[in-house]
């Protein structure tokens, strides 16, 4: 993998980096015909395989999805969670399996084109990484995560007039503004466009700091990132 930040799905998308360590997992709701207990317990599973990955304990959570797709082997959420937890902990192919099992499920699952798609990239397979998040975002237009991280892979490209026009439409949203401004800034860097890049950094800095205060941890790698990617620049 290279040290390029992608955004994976949580509750609709959680990755900036292509190693994600803040998880947050998607829910399902059940029908009336499952009785109190069960969703109950869903319900703990859920929550304690999301303290687990939160806590690093890729294994503990693994075990716990796996006991809810035992109980609901037709739930694409889940085996999506399952598949981003494994590609977290570097099982890239029980990721993909568990990825295309979501897709069976539910073609219509953005999250889990995104989460594909950040696998492709991962694996070097750009082409196919792009063709991913067009689909979730066709799927969901307000994929701000997707948008991200297609506009990171055309820039891997070396597509950075592409790349910048993704970064702008995904600013229109108003959301994940400093990983925005972060990744337009890296692309006007390695485009040659100095001045832009140094503005667009210094206001991702900006934006970052505050999520550092409220101890985002994907923030504040990303900040970091940004501050080296700054200073190569004014001080080569």
């Amino acid at each position: 993998m290279n040290n390029h930040s992608f955004l994976a799905s949580d509750g609709q998308g959680n990755y900036l980096d292509k190693k994600v360590n803040n998880i947050s997992l998607e829910y399902r709701e059940y029908g009336d015909h499952d009785c109190d207990n069960s969703v109950l317990g869903d319900s703990y599973l859920r929550s304690s395989a999301l303290k687990s990955a939160q806590q690093g304990d890729d294994i503990k959570a693994i075990a716990l999805l796996s006991q809810l797709i035992d109980r609901h082997p037709d739930n694409a959420v889940d085996y999506n969670n399952r598949g981003l937890i494994y590609f977290q902990s570097g099982e890239l192919q029980e990721a993909l399996y568990d990825y295309n099992t979501a897709l069976q499920l539910n073609p219509n699952l953005a999250s889990a084109y995104n989460n594909r798609a950040n696998y492709y990239a991962a694996c070097g397979e750009l082409t196919a990484a792009i063709a991913d998040y067009d689909q979730a975002i066709d799927l969901n237009p307000r994929h701000v995560r997707a948008r991200i991280n297609r506009g990171i892979t055309w820039r891997d490209l070396g597509q950075y007039e592409e790349a910048i026009e993704n970064f702008e439409v995904a600013l229109l949203f108003g959301q994940l503004q400093g990983h925005i401004w972060a990744h337009r800034g890296r692309t006007y860097h390695l485009w040659g466009d100095w001045n832009y890049a140094i503005v667009d950094y210094r206001r991702a800095l900006t934006q970052l700091s505050i999520l550092n205060s409220k101890n985002d941890a994907l923030s504040c790698q990303l900040y970091s990132q940004v501050d080296i990617w700054l200073s190569d620049l004014l001080f080569p």
